[in-house]
């Protein structure tokens, strides 16, 4: 019989648990790591929610699925029979959604996404997927349970969770408000494990653990100052921990170079189907089998729409990151960072008036803050030179809309001024 599949994923979350060296309160992520498959150097294909989620599922770039923007503000994929839900229904599996998907804005029902059921809104996500599980059909499943959490607004921090023992991240400065804002955290933090917790817990009661691949995702980096939203490694790296049968049995870490785009093609070669022609990721079997140290040279993620319009693009290897920007703004799209105290201390500071550079090469050796920008720098002309090539090379392979010219927000979809503070002020509406 063909595995189980359960996709259980959460919203801002990085790789700030337990597992990733961090001092939050995440156990049950932790236990997951240690029975299964933790991998160190995993990137998503943009760090904006609905492009990531989208890019996951269909196996291509953001911009290739057309989602560049924010399902809840208008941005659509463009043909979402390419949702792995089909492929996988095809295969003979139920497939299943609980809670979160933040890929079509038509919550609930979620029509066209290929779920044979909806189960229930991001507020009961554990509680409809342990329903559904405690009655597993007989045939595979698929089962995407998705969290809010560690979406913010953050709650007020827990007793024992104390600011004053809390380390921001590595972005902001160590202030009073920058450490309370990271004890607040810690624990919505807390909250997804727990829920996640519920989850694991009765695949276990039911007997499905052995018969199901969990893979445990976020969508991209922490909302907070140049991580969300922005092409450093902070932004773009995120959790990849998966536990099942084939391999996927721990404790046990990987360092190789993992794009969420190669999702697709894994599961393709682990239910034993035909890869569809449009993903362009790479399985990671040769990984886990142990007969390639590995499948990418090089991973690529990218920025268009937010809360405003920011386009960006990056190449990233073992070695280096370039990151480059488009069009003539050089000041920083504040609507593009979520209100935070910690954007308070950079906004008070004059975050305003630092301008953003059009291109970035950092030597994430020396370098792994990504501070030091050596683009334009004497000894560094052939490794600028040649990740240009490399990052145009993907996107004329891919048809990047962006090599024609600014892309434009789809008629209806609704977005912030980018000279404005906040995504919290009034919208504009595209024409």
């Amino acid at each position: 019989m063909k595995m189980n599949i359960l996709y259980i994923h959460s919203h801002d979350t990085g790789r700030y648990v337990r597992p990733y060296g961090q001092a939050v309160p995440t156990p049950n992520i932790q236990r997951l790591a240690e029975q299964g498959v933790l991998f160190r150097q995993c990137f998503n294909a943009g760090p904006t929610c609905s492009p990531s989620r989208a890019a996951l599922l269909t196996g291509q770039s953001a911009h290739s699925c057309g989602m560049m923007g924010l399902a809840h503000r208008g941005w659509t994929m463009t043909d979402y029979s390419r949702h792995i839900c089909h492929t996988l229904k095809a295969a003979g599996y139920t497939t299943a959604l609980a809670g979160i998907q933040h890929v079509t804005a038509h919550d609930p029902g979620a029509p066209g996404l290929g779920y044979d059921a909806v189960l229930g809104g991001r507020n009961e996500a554990e509680k409809v997927a342990v329903e559904f599980l405690d009655k597993a059909p007989e045939r595979p499943f698929f089962l995407s349970v998705g969290f809010f959490e560690t979406h913010r607004r953050f709650p007020e921090p827990d007793p024992d969770i104390s600011p004053d023992y809390c380390a921001p991240p590595s972005t902001v400065p160590d202030t009073p408000e920058t450490r309370r804002d990271m004890a607040a955290f810690k624990t919505m933090a807390r909250r997804l494990d727990e829920k996640m917790g519920v989850v694991l817990e009765a695949l276990d009661r039911n007997g499905l653990s052995e018969s199901t691949l969990v893979i445990c995702t976020t969508d991209h980096g922490i909302a907070f100052p140049r991580i969300k939203c922005n092409l450093t490694d902070p932004g773009i790296g995120v959790m990849l921990i998966m536990r099942g049968p084939q391999g996927f049995t721990g404790p046990r870490t990987i360092d190789s170079l993992v794009s969420h785009v190669d999702l697709f093609p894994t599961i393709c070669e682990l239910v034993g189907i035909d890869k569809p022609d449009w993903l362009e990721g790479a399985s990671i079997m040769p990984l886990i089998r142990g007969e390639a140290a590995e499948v990418n040279q090089e991973i690529f993620s990218e920025v268009n729409w937010h809360a405003s319009y920011e386009p960006m693009r990056c190449i990233r290897t073992k070695r280096f990151k370039y990151i480059r920007r488009f069009g003539d703004r050089a000041e920083p799209v504040l609507p593009n960072c979520d209100d935070s105290p910690s954007k308070t201390v950079w906004l008070d500071a004059g975050w305003a008036d630092v301008p953003n550079e059009a291109e970035a090469l950092y030597d994430l050796v020396f370098d792994p803050g990504e501070t030091n920008n050596l683009a334009g720098r004497g000894g560094t002309a052939p490794v600028l030179e040649d990740l240009r090539r490399r990052l145009e090379a993907w996107m004329q392979r891919t048809n990047d809309p962006l090599l024609k010219g600014p892309i434009g927000a789809p008629k209806g979809a609704v977005y912030n001024d980018p000279d404005g503070l906040s995504p919290d002020e009034p919208l504009l509406v595209a024409q």
